[in-house]
């Protein structure tokens, strides 16, 4: 979700939600610590030098069980920082610390904003000696047109 989607949905809110993957949510009395703009640049093994930018969005899980992040303060947050920093319209990224600091992709379900797992991959798959994947197939699919195959009694087999 890039920055520009999540301003066009919080005015349409009530409230605000986050919750995991696994469905487990984020304490409703959450604080948004931080939002920044992350940019890193890198090397990846085929040797090709990459920029990534994302914006970044930092949820604490405090002890003041009466506060509530409302969608029109959590706006006004993303403004400011916008104004203040001269943050761009990348995608979202979200730190959230749940057994260790994790990073989360974001999406929204509808209701409440969901915290998606990023994976690892490979950029340089070509330079690094991984073997493409092969296509998985049924058996049934394998099978020639009918004039070439046997058919079950037909003694052809």
């Amino acid at each position: 979700m890039n920055l520009s989607e999540i301003k066009k949905i919080l005015p349409k809110l009530e409230n605000v939600e986050f919750q995991l993957e696994n469905e487990t949510w984020v304490p409703e009395h959450f604080h948004v610590t931080e939002i920044g703009m992350s940019t890193k640049t890198f090397i990846d093994c085929g040797g090709v030098i990459r920029t990534e930018e994302k914006v970044n969005f930092q949820l604490w899980d405090a002890n003041d069980f009466e506060h509530r992040l409302k969608p029109g303060k959590l706006l006004h947050i993303i403004q400011v920082s916008e104004e203040k920093l001269g943050i761009g319209d990348f995608e979202i990224e979200v730190e959230y610390q749940d057994s260790t600091i994790g990073k989360y992709d974001l999406e929204f379900n509808g209701k409440s904003f969901v915290l998606k797992n990023k994976l690892t991959a490979c950029l340089a798959a070509d330079a690094c000696g991984i073997p493409p994947q092969k296509q998985k197939m049924d058996l049934k699919d394998l099978t020639g047109s009918q004039k070439n195959s046997c058919s079950p009694g037909s003694g052809c087999c």
